[in-house]
């Protein structure tokens, strides 16, 4: 059979786009794992905020936000969101760093300034002397990235579509107007293909006979520790540390840290790198008072950008019917709702939903056409 679209990569953008694709039209999910979200989605502790990212990146988590609160009727009967906090705190010397934070507050998003003494009794690991000045953002919320991972695919599942996992794609070509997608000895067709491969897509393109647009795949360490004794863990708000991308954030009654790194490394089922383990437990100590005894968790993921740091939807120009949807970056989970229905209705429709129109993100600000990509090859 011919399917209407083909959606390579399973994670969490390919998984809600191959959902609202198949509302109107016949889907087959490919991945080249044995589960979807094997690779970033499944290693995303991953929180909701629209004050993160990009100007663009933050319309459209504003986006997702009413999907988030109100998700499809059926699609699961557990909150995506749960309340957790953020708290940014400054040391000595470093105060004027959280100007830009309690800039970036809105009426229906307010950031406050909070009493260093308020802020110690919310989180006590911190160091009073490491603490000057803190601000503090109250909607800030976990998100439930297996429940929704999961959630996509059921639905994806109840409304036709195919999942076809262990698929690795090694060939593509495009016939009058068919695709082919080989895996291995097996083969498919498809009107459209959408690339939603994350770290891989550039690999996707390039078998498809196409230019590179600057993917870059950046590595991510995590680490679990210990809370200290007693510690009331579930009502720690997430803490970042102004001056570095470092962050502490609450995880299944023990404390995840991570230095917020960006290594750029080639497309790989990625490993915590040793010395960044070492040095994000050293700095757990420095700037708290969490003694490292033992790490009881530790990996690394991959989050992919392009040079502006938006996100890559929409036709390639140079090809029929092949769709780019990646670089989502840090941003993935949270912008995963509203991405994904902009691009069924650009597929379907040939245009954005109107609260896209409505906020000025157009075609052009996602495309391949705009000034900051620059193709090579």
């Amino acid at each position: 059979m011919i399917y209407d679209f083909i959606v390579i990569g399973a994670g969490m953008a390919g998984a809600s786009a191959a959902f609202e694709l198949a509302e109107n039209s016949n889907v087959l999910l490919i991945e080249a794992e044995a589960q979807p979200g094997y690779h970033s989605s499944g290693r995303s502790a991953a929180l909701f905020t629209r004050n993160y990212g990009t100007p663009l990146v933050r319309k459209i988590n504003a986006l997702s936000e009413p999907f988030f609160q109100a998700p499809p009727a059926g699609f699961t009967d557990r909150p995506l969101l749960h309340p957790r906090g953020a708290l940014t705190v400054a040391a000595p010397g470093k105060e004027t760093l959280l100007d830009p934070v309690l800039a970036a507050s809105t009426e229906d998003n307010p950031v406050v300034e909070m009493a260093v003494a308020d802020a110690l009794d919310l989180v006590p690991f911190l160091r009073p002397d490491r603490l000057s000045r803190a601000v503090f953002e109250a909607g800030v919320m976990d998100i439930d990235v297996s429940t929704m991972l999961q959630a996509y695919l059921k639905g994806f599942k109840a409304r036709g579509g195919t999942l076809s996992c262990r698929t690795k794609v090694t060939a593509l070509s495009n016939n009058k107007g068919t695709w082919t997608v080989n895996a291995g000895s097996t083969t498919f067709q498809s009107k459209t293909i959408v690339n939603a491969a994350g770290a891989w897509a550039e690999q996707v393109a390039k078998m498809a006979g196409l230019a590179p647009i600057g993917l870059v795949a950046k590595r991510r360490t995590a680490i679990i520790v210990d809370a200290l004794p007693g510690m009331d863990v579930a009502r720690l708000p997430c803490v970042d540390f102004s001056g570095s991308d470092a962050y502490i954030k609450p995880e299944a009654g023990k404390l995840m840290a991570s230095p917020g790194d960006a290594t750029p490394t080639v497309p790989q089922d990625v490993q915590p790198d040793e010395m960044d383990i070492a040095i994000i437990a050293d700095w757990i100590e420095r700037e708290t008072i969490i003694p490292v005894r033992r790490i009881a968790h530790s990996w690394a993921g991959l989050r992919t950008f392009v040079s502006d740091e938006n996100p890559v939807m929409g036709y390639d120009p140079t090809v029929d019917n092949f769709v780019w949807h990646a670089g989502q970056g840090g941003y993935g989970i949270m912008m995963a709702p509203s991405l994904a229905q902009a691009l069924a209705a650009l597929c379907q429709r040939g245009r954005f939903p109107d609260d896209f129109s409505s906020t000025l993100t157009e075609i052009a600000s996602l495309g391949l056409s705009r000034v900051s990509l620059k193709r090579n090859g």
